[in-house]
């Protein structure tokens, strides 16, 4: 598996520059080169979007990447739609290996405020986020970094709000893509509008690691 990296530069009112290297959709792909893109791309902290557990056959692979995290790095993690689904105690198994969990909550780490919007789950994509919390979150003073698995849920909830950026997975790019455009994404159906890249200068998709699926 080969990664790639893209940066984006955001303006923000923080006492320092701070770099962070987000990381989604891995259900349970090959961690060496994840764990090789952490040791050469400098970064002050771990961002994870979600679905880092495929399923209940798919899962160790996420939780020996979780582990090295925890071990080495300042990590915060939100779920998404696998995790929402998955038969375990994914809770305890994030927090056990000594990342953040942010499931409906946020924690400041330099100057930021990160936080984590809980995602559906995987059979019932459509069902509605906790939008008090949501609301809770845009009114606090200081920047405010969302972590939200879901890129349809930022139309739907979250564009209207003062959150000054938003990171999503996924849509793995576009699950169908022809000239570089996404065809297909799960939660926006065909000619989906949110894939990859930045958007409102505020909201940023990532094509994600890994998928087991044909």
């Amino acid at each position: 598996m080969k990664i790639s990296t893209t940066k984006y530069s955001v303006t923000a009112d923080v006492p320092q520059s701070v770099t962070l290297l987000f990381i989604s959709d891995l259900h349970g792909c090959d961690n060496d080169p994840i764990f090789e893109t952490l040791k050469n791309v400098p970064h002050d902290a771990v961002l994870v979007g979600g679905d880092i557990v495929h399923d209940e056959k798919n899962y160790k692979r996420g939780l020996e990447f979780l582990n090295y995290c925890g071990k080495n790095e300042s990590c915060f993690v939100a779920l998404g739609n696998h995790e929402s689904c998955f038969p375990g105690e994914i809770r305890r198994e994030i927090t056990d290996r000594g990342a953040t969990l942010l499931d409906n909550s946020f924690v400041g780490f330099r100057g930021i405020n990160i936080g984590g919007l809980t995602s559906g789950e995987f059979y019932m994509p459509s069902r509605t986020p906790y939008t008090g919390w949501l609301d809770h979150f845009a009114r606090i003073d200081g920047f405010k970094l969302l972590l939200c698995h879901r890129p349809e849920y930022y139309d739907r909830y979250i564009r209207g709000l003062p959150i000054d950026l938003t990171i999503s997975g996924h849509a793995h790019g576009g699950q169908w893509r022809i000239f570089n455009k996404g065809l297909y994404a799960p939660g926006q159906g065909i000619f989906p509008k949110y894939t990859s890249g930045m958007h409102d200068g505020r909201f940023i998709i990532s094509r994600g690691l890994g998928n087991p699926h044909l």
